[in-house]
């Protein structure tokens, strides 16, 4: 999803900066987006640590200059019944999900009020409105990103820069065939009948793309959605 959100964003136009753990998957990111005569600019960073993230922001900025677009979509999911869930799989999937969208919002959000310009993209789930048996770290993780969105919106509104997030269902990721494998081992189902629950739990019945989430988030970014702030938009 990240891929297909920086790859529309440069067809668009943009200079964009792609920061994450794995350098050789950001540049086949970079590739993609440079093949197609945009601008990329990768930059090692893990978001749960916040120096990191402090100085991938100032490396971004000295090479493309201020930061417009900020997409948060660095995210890990992990099921485990409540009553054994691990106290470490809580912790990690609440510092990536939840602190790493601060520690990230915390380094570019100042300079977006300062310059009155900005847009807050963070990418959160259904799981950010409802509730899922097993995944109740990245439930809680989602819900807060939703209300961190809430919160920091009406801070912005008064300040020229939106902050919204985008809620999608299961998507066709790496991070799906990923639950669709645990389905199997847990329960005995086949690939595709556990591909099928999931897919009956989107409105769409279907897998949603990742291409489809890149074009909301285009549009959050657009002066079109100059009006829109604080939302949390269901795909």
């Amino acid at each position: 999803m990240g891929r297909a959100i920086a790859v529309r964003f440069a067809e668009d136009g943009c200079a964009v900066a792609l920061a994450g753990r794995s350098e050789p998957h950001l540049r086949q990111v970079e590739e993609a987006i440079t093949s197609r005569g945009g601008q990329g600019f990768v930059i090692g960073c893990d978001v749960t640590v916040r120096d990191a993230v402090r100085g991938a922001v100032a490396a971004t900025e000295r090479t493309l200059g201020p930061i417009d677009v900020l997409v948060n979509n660095a995210g890990i999911a992990g099921s485990a019944p409540f009553t054994s869930m691990s106290d470490e799989l809580w912790d990690r999937v609440l510092s990536v999900n939840l602190t790493g969208t601060y520690n990230c919002m915390r380094a570019v959000v100042p300079g977006m009020f300062g310059r009155r310009v900005g847009r807050v993209i963070n990418i959160a789930s259904t799981a950010a409105k409802v509730g899922f048996a097993y995944t109740s770290a990245y439930v809680a993780s989602k819900h807060g990103v939703l209300g961190l969105t809430r919160a920091v919106a009406l801070e912005a509104q008064s300040r020229g820069v939106t902050v919204n997030a985008i809620c999608p269902g299961w998507l066709n990721t790496d991070m799906t065939q990923a639950s669709i494998a645990r389905i199997v081992e847990k329960t005995g189902r086949t690939a595709a009948a556990a591909q099928r629950m999931l897919e009956q739990m989107n409105r769409q019945q279907r897998l949603i793309e990742p291409d489809e989430v890149a074009a909301v988030a285009v549009y959050l970014a657009s002066p079109e959605a100059a009006h829109v702030n604080g939302e949390g938009i269901d795909l």
